[in-house]
């Protein structure tokens, strides 16, 4: 039993009716010098970004990435031999012949992990999913309530010259994300995929520094290579800040590029996307 990429999936929905995937076995042994048929290959289709692992040890059985690309998650059955495998030069037409045997059987977890170039880090009502719904052809859900967005959200974004990418908006994320508090597994083994991080700190929250440093922790906790991963820090809403207030100054880690803007306002947006292009590039 193989698992295997599919290009035209996008979810995991089916195996939610369809849990249990069973090759036949393989063959008996025959008279007639004929052996048995072993077992036909089953493939489980999956979309790309899905992870694969034993579900009785964790163990990670391999990550689907490429189109097409197959992975053997359990040994089918072999054909039993037929009565010629067991002549000899006494015994020449014996009547012995094998049992077919029974395949390899295995529980799986499959988790789908998103593949995108930006993933939107932010806490619940940064702005992520507004932003999302004006540079893309995405319509997340928005409203003024935390967690709007429960599942992962992509849109592509187009730039000049045929220039374009992939965001992703994923469940905000909370202090204690990494240990599975509110939303966060799931955000946080969606954004593992992306190349980059938008980090997105709020001009009206009470304190933006502390916001952004609360992210980049919890990346960090998480795992050292999500937390490794270039990022742009986004100071949203800025159309709520008052007129001629100053800007707060960040101190962002590894050199980290600020862009001010207002996803309402569409202000700023040129300049992020171009941002975020050219750091995606590098």
């Amino acid at each position: 039993m193989f698992v295997r990429v599919d290009p035209n999936l996008a979810t995991l929905l089916d195996y939610r009716y369809h849990t249990h995937w069973r090759a036949e076995r393989g063959q008996h042994g025959k008279g007639k010098n004929m052996s048995g048929k072993s077992a036909e290959d089953v493939y489980l289709p999956v979309p790309a970004g899905t992870e694969v692992r034993d579900a009785d040890t964790g163990e990670i059985l391999g990550e689907m990435i490429a189109s097409d690309q197959t992975l053997l998650v359990a040994k089918g059955g072999r054909g039993g031999r037929g009565n010629q495998h067991f002549a000899t030069p006494t015994h020449q037409s014996p009547r012995e012949w094998e049992p077919g045997e029974e395949g390899e059987e295995r529980r799986l977890e499959l988790v789908l992990k998103l593949i995108a170039d930006v993933g939107l880090l932010g806490e619940p009502n940064a702005g992520k999913s507004t932003l999302l719904s004006v540079i893309s052809a995405a319509r997340p859900k928005i409203a003024d309530y935390p967690f709007t967005t429960l599942e992962p959200h992509l849109g592509v974004v187009g730039l000049s010259d045929n220039r374009s990418f992939i965001v992703a908006d994923i469940p905000g994320i909370i202090e204690g994300a990494h240990e599975g508090k509110g939303l966060g597994l799931r955000f946080l083994q969606h954004v593992e995929r992306t190349r980059i991080l938008a980090v997105l700190v709020p001009l009206d929250s009470p304190d933006p520094q502390a916001t952004y440093d609360l992210l980049r922790r919890e990346a960090a906790s998480y795992s050292k290579a999500l937390a490794s991963k270039p990022h742009v820090v986004v100071l949203t809403k800025s159309d709520l800040a008052t007129p001629h207030a100053a800007r707060p100054t960040l101190r962002t880690q590894a050199g980290a590029p600020v862009v001010t803007i207002s996803a309402v306002a569409r202000q700023g947006i040129p300049e992020l996307l171009e941002v975020l292009w050219k750091t995606v590039k590098s």
